[in-house]
């Protein structure tokens, strides 16, 4: 089944390093304010358990999350020295991915296609 929806969702999982969990979340208060700024982020926030934690965010489309990335690159450089990436996923249709995956390769992510659903 082919769907029209071009919304792309980056799925990052982080292990915090140890005794850092509080200088990561005001980081993530930082990654906030600065991604509020972008008009095609459809939603962003940070979950955590204990000293692990989420990004969940999604965006309009592949050139959204491109630009997300580009925004925060700064702050992705900060992050990368109080915590390891463990996971990290990028969901979308086939058409968005395909944009993706030059930006993104550096993450060696996964791949998520899109098959099935509806967007209201």
């Amino acid at each position: 089944m082919a769907t029209d929806d071009r919304c792309c969702t980056i799925v990052p999982y982080f292990d915090i390093h140890s005794g850092k969990v509080e200088q990561f979340k005001a980081l993530c208060e930082r990654f906030v304010e600065k991604t509020k700024t972008e008009p095609h982020c459809l939603y962003y926030g940070w979950s955590f358990d204990g000293d692990h934690a989420h990004c969940r965010e999604g965006y309009r489309d592949a050139d959204a999350a491109i630009a997300h990335i580009q925004n925060v690159a700064g702050l992705l450089a900060e992050l990368g020295k109080i915590a390891d990436v463990v996971r990290f996923e990028l969901h979308g249709p086939e058409g968005e991915l395909e944009k993706l995956r030059g930006p993104f390769a550096d993450l060696n992510p996964k791949y998520f296609k899109l098959e099935y659903g509806f967007r209201r």
